[in-house]
């Protein structure tokens, strides 16, 4: 059996490749795909400027589809069943893996830095790491199962709860999903910042409840008008420069803590170190998940995925869906494209 599957060789120019599709051997899962979305990763290996994927590389990893073959030791799914991926390959056997933290992997990968992306056809994974999809969910809205659990996994890390005041930097895709989530949470005060009209109207619907249009005023004196002048206990950067990393130290109050997920195409910037020490903030990262993902499907009674998806391609066009979400002018959110 064959898989169209798309790779990036040199920045800007996406292609369709075939493949042999795997067999599952004893504890695999073969994955017809039926929804994969465009991640701001794939965007990054689109312009060949992701710090940690080099081309040439695969592409995507945000899935749905129906599961159409299984291993012989396979007990967890059916085939006929609908199911998305947590797309992460651990080793299971370091330390961290040992202690349940396999997000800690020593070894930890991704399956598109292994040569298998999921903007494809078809899509091998064992069954530890594919989940059933709840009977209402699209499969367009089930591809978004990955994004929001890097969205729980990030407020997770940053403890928001009940009656807690956040800021959230960027609101693209998972901005939207940190604001939903936040508010889940019980997050009293959700401050969201963007350039993009269309997308701050988007986070106004997910649960912002104050919008601020960066480009015409700025975040950090927003964020302290509206509270005061003291600044917000919890911010979460969502864009990857410099310059909002900076926003996310400089809009906290004291004792304040920055989650950082965005995707740095720059290995060095500059923040304000006296910042550390002078205001007490503490800065730590979020990258993707750890036995997050029961979470996010929880929540999908709650949170609108399909709002999100602003524009859907076939797969034969791969390289007009990338443009397109690089695009400002197409105001995309989530493009998903189905084979």
């Amino acid at each position: 059996m064959k898989t169209r599957m798309a790779v990036v060789r040199t920045p800007g120019a996406a292609e369709l490749v075939e493949r042999d599709v795997p067999g599952p051997g004893e504890t695999g899962v073969v994955i017809a795909i039926r929804a994969c979305s465009i991640c701001g990763g794939d965007l990054h290996i689109y312009k060949g400027k992701h710090p940690s994927a080099p081309l040439p590389m695969a592409l995507g990893h945000e899935l749905a589809g129906v599961v159409t073959g299984i291993g012989s030791k396979v007990s967890l799914v059916a085939v006929g069943d609908r199911v998305t991926v947590e797309p992460v390959i651990a080793c299971g056997e370091c330390p961290p893996c040992r202690r349940g933290e396999y997000g800690y992997c020593d070894n930890l990968s991704f399956h598109y830095r292994q040569g298998q992306g999921a903007l494809a056809d078809y899509f091998v994974a064992d069954e530890r790491y594919v989940y059933k999809l709840p009977g209402h969910l699209s499969f367009e809205a089930g591809a978004l199962i990955e994004p929001l659990a890097v969205a729980v996994h990030a407020v997770r890390r940053c403890n928001v709860g009940l009656g807690d005041g956040v800021a959230v930097i960027g609101a693209g895709p998972i901005g939207l999903l940190v604001t939903a989530v936040c508010k889940a949470a019980g997050a009293r005060e959700i401050i969201v910042g963007d350039i993009s009209a269309a997308r701050l109207e988007t986070a106004s619907v997910m649960g912002a409840t104050r919008t601020v249009d960066s480009g015409k005023e700025s975040f950090v004196d927003a964020v302290r008008r509206e509270t005061d002048g003291r600044g917000i206990g919890r911010s979460f950067e969502c864009v990857g420069k410099e310059e909002t990393f900076v926003q996310s130290m400089r809009c906290l109050c004291k004792g304040g803590l920055a989650t950082v997920v965005g995707i740095f195409e720059e290995p060095v910037i500059r923040v304000p170190a006296a910042l550390f020490v002078s205001q007490e903030i503490i800065v730590q990262g979020s990258q993707g998940y750890c036995r997050d993902f029961d979470t996010a499907l929880g929540l999908t009674d709650a949170i609108d995925l399909g709002r999100l998806v602003s524009h859907v391609f076939a797969l034969a066009d791969v390289d007009k869906a990338l443009k397109t979400a690089l695009n400002p002018a197409e105001s995309p959110v989530k493009v998903v494209l189905k084979p």
